[in-house]
């Protein structure tokens, strides 16, 4: 196996706390990190090293769990217990926290944009999602609360280039959902973990969907497409690969590189793994095998897994002791 994971640089990004997630800027530029301390840190690269170039305090009274930027660059919207969620704007070489989206009931789980920056999506504790309309004011109103799931909703991800939402949740289920009469309806739920799902990933082209769970496992989703003539406007989404027998704990993230197709997850076993997908193998039976493997990437759990998105094989991960690695994948194949 001459497929490697090669470490570029360790970053103590929140002292004292876990560091929860990482996301990278659409052109890469910047990466910013949030945690337990309540903080959202943004980093950039000078030279060889990373440098943080500034640390958004003052927007929330909790945890911040995830971020997520705009697909402009221009806006970064942060995720917390606090039941909010705070749009930030880049000035400059800083942020201004522009409006604090709130409505939910308990701790905010995750927030996503979709491809075109017009929407916005956020998921809760308080087992909803909710779709948020941008205007050209920069003003927030949620246009659709949808209640699919039974349970905390861990995560949501939008298609790539569809507005087309995905939700995760701790109700072992996977919710796909799509506008319908100016609302938004759960289309299609994913049914096969047997434990709390934590994450998903769409692949480059949105035809599969991966998500991860608490039961160790990785699935790939794929969409069918609806047989002519019966009538069904729904879309079927079938489980064509489990990953098994790979993780010894909780797969809590998984990012599939829209560069290269690899598929990175992170894991409660402190570990980084990346799967390639065998190119001859049937496409409606795809095999994933694993292709690089950091056992002790952090020294605790591995929160999150982000691919850089113009520099194939960069990844970032961070973890339970508040620090962000950056890693080089190398593949042969």
């Amino acid at each position: 196996m001459k497929d490697a994971l090669e470490s570029v640089r360790r970053l103590s990004a929140h002292p004292d706390s876990r560091c929860w997630y990482v996301a990278w800027s659409p052109k890469g530029s910047l990466l910013a990190s949030c945690g337990g301390d309540r903080a959202v840190r943004i980093w950039g690269r000078e030279g060889d090293n990373w440098e943080c170039k500034c640390v958004l305090s003052d927007g929330h009274q909790r945890t911040v769990r995830k971020v997520a930027w705009s697909p402009c660059g221009n806006y970064l919207a942060s995720a917390s217990f606090d039941a909010t969620t705070c749009i930030w704007k880049k000035k400059n070489d800083d942020f201004e926290c522009l409006t604090v989206l709130e409505g939910h009931e308990n701790e905010v789980k995750c927030v996503a944009w979709a491809p075109s920056g017009n929407l916005l999506a956020t998921c809760s504790r308080d087992k909803s999602v909710w779709i948020w309309e941008v205007d050209e004011e920069d003003e927030y109103e949620c246009v659709s609360v949808v209640n699919s799931h039974t349970q905390d909703v861990k995560h949501v991800v939008w298609h790539p280039t569809q507005e087309l939402l995905a939700s995760a949740s701790y109700d072992n289920k996977v919710c796909i959902y799509k506008e319908e009469d100016d609302d938004w309806e759960c289309r299609a739920t994913l049914e096969g973990h047997t434990s709390t799902v934590w994450s998903l990933s769409f692949d480059p082209e949105g035809q599969r969907l991966a998500s991860c769970s608490d039961d160790r496992t990785v699935k790939i989703w794929k969409e069918c497409t609806p047989g002519d003539g019966d009538g069904s406007a729904d879309s079927a989404w079938k489980c064509v690969c489990t990953l098994s027998g790979f993780h010894s704990r909780t797969v809590y993230d998984v990012a599939w590189d829209r560069l290269t197709g690899a598929l990175a997850t992170a894991c409660g076993d402190d570990g980084v793994r990346i799967f390639k997908e065998d190119t001859t193998a049937d496409p409606e039976q795809p095999v994933f095998y694993l292709s690089a493997h950091m056992p002790k990437a952090h020294s605790q759990d591995v929160n999150c897994v982000a691919w850089h998105p113009q520099e194939a094989g960069l990844l970032a991960t961070c973890s339970d002791n508040g620090e962000i690695a950056i890693w080089n994948y190398h593949s042969e194949a």
